[in-house]
């Protein structure tokens, strides 16, 4: 009587291609994400700017003024941080325009 193994799995070999191939898409994919960090952060402090200007508007429409600082702002809750998602951080002058702070 003949015992017939019919036995079904991966082979070193291959769970070593499989690795490899992981290993490489890894390599190629890492870089191209850390190289757009900056893009992301900057494009993020754009848009926190631009909404940080709307909430200017909104509180001189509230209260009949521009408001005198960033301060004011946050403790009025028209904003909930002072700095940009990078870090930098966000100015109030006296016309009512926000600029960044490096």
């Amino acid at each position: 009587m003949k015992k017939v193994l019919n036995e079904r799995g991966f082979t070193l070999i291959e769970m070593l291609i499989v690795l490899l191939v992981i290993s490489i898409l890894l390599i190629v994919t890492i870089p191209n994400i850390t190289k757009h960090q900056s893009t992301i952060h900057s494009k993020g402090c754009e848009a926190f700017v631009k909404m940080a200007q709307a909430q200017v508007q909104a509180y001189e429409i509230d209260n009949g003024k521009l408001p005198a600082s960033i301060d004011e702002m946050e403790s009025q809750g028209y904003l909930k941080q002072k700095s940009c998602p990078n870090g930098d951080g966000i100015s109030l002058d006296n016309k009512g325009k926000v600029t960044v702070i490096e």
